[in-house]
């Protein structure tokens, strides 16, 4: 049964993603993916570092496994024997990028379909939908321009919208929500203490 965690921000959610799976963190590795953080400068990368020592804090066992530059066979090796794939926040244009010429988005469904979890933060868990396309208004599709087409890893059948509820992206959602509101896909928007947690075909919010 497929396990999904789809948070704005895990940092803020984290002991809802170990109670909802009833998770040892001591127990398990987690596949960090921090490549969505890629086209913003170091300094301003802080989310995906808040992310990633929450994990450690926590007591999960952490490895990096960075997108840009490998191949799906690399992938996959570095990706044995963890528990858990942990996407995290960024640009979702240039993520899904990197994670369609790696081969990553094949992997990550093969990894999904063995019964590992899939946390998305953010970025991490809009790709997790049908389509990323609603994302555009919230995010800078220009930082993806090798980027042929905006389909997502399609885990599950919904758009995860993040950060909804904050001043600074309250014009960009009413333009998503103009643009793609009665557009055929399914939206959801999550602030950032939510996330929707997935399991078979069901799905709550928390």
């Amino acid at each position: 049964m497929k396990k999904l965690f789809l948070a704005s921000f895990v940092a803020y959610s984290i002991d809802k993603l170990i109670a909802a799976f009833k998770l040892v963190p001591q127990n398990l590795t987690v596949a960090f993916v921090p490549t969505a953080g890629g086209t913003y400068p170091e300094e301003k990368r802080g989310f995906v570092a808040e992310d990633r020592g929450k994990l450690v804090e926590k007591g999960f066992k952490v490895k990096d496994v960075d997108l840009k530059g490998k191949t799906k066979d690399e992938l996959m090796e570095e990706s044995k024997g963890v528990d858990i794939i942990f996407v995290a926040g960024g640009n979702t244009f240039y993520l899904l990028e990197k994670a369609k010429e790696s081969g990553f988005d094949e992997l990550a469904k093969c990894l999904v379909g063995k019964g590992v979890i899939y946390v998305g933060s953010s970025a991490g868990a809009a790709l997790a939908g049908p389509d990323i396309e609603p994302v555009g208004p919230l995010d800078d599709p220009s930082k993806a321009p090798n980027l042929k087409s905006t389909k997502g890893l399609g885990l599950v059948n919904f758009v995860i919208l993040p950060h909804w509820g904050k001043e600074k992206f309250k014009e960009r959602y009413e333009k998503v929500m103009k643009r793609y509101g009665k557009s055929g896909y399914k939206l959801i928007k999550i602030t950032d203490e939510q996330a929707v947690v997935v399991e078979g075909n069901k799905y709550n919010i928390v």
